[in-house]
């Protein structure tokens, strides 16, 4: 048996939008009713529809200076495009707004500010080109490339404020719909565990009540077989052998009546500010000793957020080697199995995430109960022990498993225990 730490998964979606399909029909528009209709100017609209398109696609724009590149690679295209059709009088210097637009969302407001600023002195350069001896600007076509630099800046700014409102809101949605979904978890792991406990206190009373009904009669079994071992003849090895099997069967029969006396009882707590992890890696610890040995590999994912919690560590420690103990059995040989642990709210979480055959959607509602089990052997107490230790805590357990994929047991419990109201002074 293996334990390592689990390694981080990264993954990339590449798909095309309704905009991506604006802007490729912009251009294509462009292309074949603008101004200018030469092989030349399609084939640069093409391209700079192939960069804006391609640009939220891209891998290389996990970084700034990949986007940078694509800004840049944009202002270049629109450059060439103006020039090509009359440089400072083209109808195409609104073409430039293209990459200050992509910079305004990509960017911060002096991101935004540096794009609109090369974008404008890109256009502005074309004025160099003029014959200063043979033409001139009126007045008022100085005012119209001074309104079409600011008009970059205007554009640049408004789009940036507009981009930032957005991812605002976004994070805004997206968090109060990670709250939705932790305490709609939550409630649903309360009211779980609350018909459990209601079931458990009624099993309990009952296996109580049961265990000290059988107990009488067991007792007279076994003083009935040990008073005929001793009168039966010496040479009766038969009756002898039937005795013994007798007496065995009953102290079988009584250490089990003594587990659901265990069951039925409160447990003692000894509450103190335990790290989960450290419960975790005792209980690791614990099945790594065992044998023979299971031949898996437990990983270790680990918050370092997680705050320590009000637990008993002996009880909690059986709970987590509980839920490893049966993940490592219904994992096959070469197998894997996660713990985690993570803060949750004012809870900790701990989970056992296995990839073994799954459970029955027939069986997760029992699995919890006293004296069901789906194993050759054994009493069928032992998640439902773990359910009882973790309610004792005031946590919730749950369970998600889908067959043939593994299952995931997961352990809530809060950081500052409360005892129940009736048991308050």
């Amino acid at each position: 048996m293996a334990v390592v730490n689990e390694a981080p998964e990264t993954r990339n979606r590449m798909g095309f939008g309704p905009a991506d399909i604006a802007w490729a029909a912009l251009f294509a528009t462009l292309a074949v009713f603008g101004p200018e209709r030469s092989p030349t100017v399609a084939a640069l609209l093409i391209a700079l529809a192939a960069l804006q398109v391609l640009e939220a696609r891209a891998p290389a724009l996990g970084s700034v200076r990949g986007s940078a590149l694509f800004t840049a690679g944009k202002v270049l295209l629109a450059y060439v495009l103006i020039g090509l059709t009359g440089g400072v009088s083209s109808s195409y210097y609104l073409l430039l707004l293209v990459p200050v637009i992509s910079a305004a969302t990509r960017f911060g407001p002096w991101g935004a500010a540096w794009t609109a600023a090369g974008a404008g002195a890109a256009y502005l350069s074309f004025l160099a080109f003029l014959d200063w001896d043979r033409q001139f600007i009126p007045v008022d076509q100085i005012q119209e490339l001074t309104m079409r630099v600011l008009f970059l800046f205007v554009v640049g700014f408004l789009t940036q404020r507009l981009a930032q409102q957005n991812r605002q809101a976004a994070q805004r949605y997206q968090a109060a719909a990670e709250k939705l979904a932790t305490a709609d978890r939550d409630l649903q792991l309360a009211q779980a565990a609350v018909q459990r406990s209601e079931r458990l206190a009624a099993l309990g009373q009952l296996t109580a009540g049961l265990a000290h009904e059988l107990r009488n009669p067991l007792g007279t079994i076994r003083v009935s077989a040990e008073m005929l071992e001793k009168k039966v003849a010496g040479d009766n090895a038969v009756a002898r052998e039937m005795a013994g099997y007798i007496n065995a069967e009953v102290n079988r029969a009584n250490s089990l009546i003594t587990r659901f006396l265990d069951f039925a009882r409160p447990l003692p707590l000894r509450l103190i500010k335990t790290r989960i992890q450290d419960i975790a890696d005792q209980a690791i610890a614990e099945l790594e000793r065992r044998q023979p040995p299971f031949q898996i590999t437990v990983y270790k994912n680990y918050s370092p957020e997680v705050l320590p919690a009000d637990m008993d560590p002996e009880w909690m420690q059986r709970v987590v080697y509980n839920l490893l103990l049966n993940a490592a059995e219904a994992s096959p040989a070469g197998g894997a199995i996660t713990v985690k642990t993570r803060p949750a709210g004012q809870q900790v979480e701990v989970s056992v995430i296995d990839r073994g055959a799954g459970i029955d959607p027939r069986h997760r509602e029992s699995i919890f109960n006293p004296f069901f089990t789906t194993k050759s052997s054994g009493a069928g107490l032992g998640l439902a022990i773990v359910s009882k230790i973790v309610g004792e805590h005031g946590g919730a357990i749950a369970v998600d498993s889908t067959p043939g994929q593994g299952s995931v047991f997961r352990v809530l419990v809060p950081i500052d225990h409360r005892p129940p109201r009736e048991n308050r002074n």
